[in-house]
């Protein structure tokens, strides 16, 4: 039996929890550290996993290439970005799909509006309908496919499924020094966990010049890897 693709999921939050900021989503939060350790880990992984709210309200595009160097004059085309949506309500003429170099997989099911399914197929997504959204579904067909890196980008719907299903190998956690306040939610909401929580390790941690933190956990049961940025 193949083993499932491995999660390593990428979230900011200010310190008391909020995960956006100004009407801007993640956006709002983010830093110079964070941004640079995000297109890092974007860039080394096999895909990117996103949810459908957060594509739309940040407005998505694909992940930029390498640019050549003389070490590596043809760099390999960038992963691809992956997005769950059960209704398939995103726009064809978004930057997910006209800003990207490789092709967006639109991870549904057959209860999405065929017009719509048909849609992001005619602006150069591979749409692939599947017969769930659960973890288990999603991660198998992404190993179908030879995707075994997954970077999750959330939102924090996404992230909660995946911390209930445990699912998550790694995470690596951007704390920003700002107090944010109001209604905003945690990084991973949904369902409770079907398991224990999952204890994670320390596994590293850097502090910029602006009290950035970039934190960086592995489950408890696992060996340490090589750092990725």
């Amino acid at each position: 039996m193949q083993p499932r693709p491995r999660i390593t999921a990428i979230m900011v939050s200010s310190l008391d929890g909020a995960v956006v900021a100004g009407g801007a989503g993640s956006r709002g939060l983010s830093t110079p550290a964070d941004r640079t350790l995000f297109r890092s880990l974007r860039r080394a992984a096999g895909v990117v996993l996103v949810g459908a709210g957060t594509a739309r309200d940040e407005d998505y595009r694909g992940v930029r290439p390498r640019r050549p160097t003389a070490d590596d004059p043809a760099p390999a085309p960038p992963p691809p970005v992956a997005v769950v949506t059960g209704s398939a309500a995103l726009d064809p003429a978004a930057s997910l799909f006209t800003d990207t170099v490789t092709a967006p997989i639109v991870l549904t099911t057959a209860g999405a509006p065929g017009v719509r399914r048909d849609a992001l197929r005619a602006a150069g997504a591979d749409v692939v309908v599947l017969p769930d959204l659960a973890p288990a579904t999603l991660l198998a067909e992404l190993g179908r496919r030879g995707l075994h890196d997954v970077l999750c980008e959330g939102g924090p719907t996404l992230l909660g499924t995946l911390v209930a299903a445990d699912a998550v190998d790694e995470l690596r956690l951007t704390l920003v020094p700002v107090l944010v306040g109001g209604p905003a939610g945690r990084i991973a909401a949904g369902p409770a966990a079907a398991v224990p929580p999952r204890g994670m390790r320390l596994a590293g941690h850097t502090a910029a010049d602006d009290g950035t933190l970039l934190l960086h956990y592995l489950r408890s049961d696992e060996s340490p890897r090589p750092p990725n940025g």
